[in-house]
Formats: structure tokens, sequence, C-alpha cells
């Protein structure tokens, strides 16, 4: 009777000692991200790292969302060198807050030298000779000018509705005459002056 107590007793120390360990606590993380002058940093991308987890700072740096104890959360912002901060394992409550300071990332240019003209008067001749590309109220304005609306207007092939009725006319010319002698345009006004449009418009120039 006595052992059997015994080897009861191991067994359930032995299953205390089994337990897995605790689960990290769920915390509601806030903060605010600032500069080193502690002027706020807007729109932060903070997130847990290997996860998709995360939030962004409003337009003065603050931001909160639930993250677990042990989490390394991710700072990164434009201009700012990117920066991590590990959530404490050992909280005594399910709120966290802090002031997280950003860097900035000084980005160092290549020289560039400036040369001046080599004179007056080739600075006014290339001066005079600019001509700045037109902006969009100028494009706009040349487009809508008559000569230019009359031009396309002159260039545009047959919407839809030109062509339908151009096959209706041509299948009706067709059906009219269907069986008998065609038709000799030789004498024809109107196919004479499409001729001679189409002549002045080039249509019959030879090919390179």
């Amino acid at each position: 009777m006595r052992n059997a107590i015994l080897l009861a007793l191991l067994f359930t120390a032995g299953g205390l000692f089994a337990q897995p360990g605790r689960k990290p606590n769920l915390v509601q993380f806030s903060g605010v991200v600032v500069t080193d002058s502690l002027m706020p940093v807007p729109f932060t991308h903070i997130l847990v790292k290997h996860s998709y987890r995360g939030t962004m700072s409003d337009v003065y740096g603050y931001f909160s969302f639930v993250a677990q104890e042990g989490d390394t959360i991710l700072f990164s912002a434009v201009g700012f060198q990117r920066d991590q901060y590990v959530v404490p394992d050992s909280l005594n409550d399910d709120k966290y807050s802090m002031i997280h300071v950003l860097n900035r990332d000084t980005v160092t240019l290549k020289e560039f030298t400036v040369y001046p003209w080599p004179s007056r008067e080739q600075f006014r001749e290339a001066f005079l000779a600019l001509r700045l590309p037109a902006d969009d109220h100028q494009l706009a304005m040349r487009n809508l000018s008559p000569a230019e609306m009359i031009q396309r207007m002159e260039n545009l092939p047959p919407d839809a509705y030109q062509s339908f009725q151009y096959a209706m006319a041509n299948d009706q010319t067709k059906l009219y005459y269907a069986g008998g002698t065609p038709v000799v345009n030789l004498f024809n006004p109107i196919a004479w002056a499409q001729f001679v449009q189409a002549w002045q418009n080039g249509a019959f120039k030879k090919k390179d």
C-alpha cells in the first residue's frame, strides 16, 4: 500500500513537470512614434515580425493594436531608419504603452558640378532658342482650335452609322440591278466629282 502511494505521487509530480509552458498573453500595444526632436512621425508602418499583423500610425504618430508578449515589432517609415522593439514577456497588465524614437536616414548624393556658359552671347543664343514643352492647357487649346477640329473631322474614318448606311446602299444597288446590265459611271457627275477629289488628295500618286 505504501509503495502504491509513492508511485502515485511520483506520477503526479511528473505530470506537473511535463505541463507545457503558458501561452503568451494578449496585450493592447499602444504608443507614439517620434523623431529624436520629439516630432511625430505620421504613417509609420508597424508590423509584427514573421506575421501579417500590425497597423499604421496616424498623423500624430499614435498607434494601437493587439500584440502578444514576446512579439518583435518592426517600425519603418520613409526617410527614417528601420527599427524594432520586443514586447516584454513578463507584464503584469494586458496594456502596454511606449514612446518609440526613429532616427533619420541620411542619404548622401553624388557631387554635381555646374559649369557656366563660356560667354554671355552663347547663353543668350541658347536661352532664346529654348522651346519649352507645351503644358496641358496649351495642348487642349491647340486641339480645340477650329482649324485643328476641321482637319481632324476631314481625316476621321466613317463611324458605325455611316458604315451601316454605306453597306445598306450597296446592298440596295445590287438588288436593284440584279440580273441587269451593270451601271457605267462614265457620265455620272457624282463619280467624276469623287474622282477629281481623290486626285487632288493625292490618292493616285505613285508610292516609292
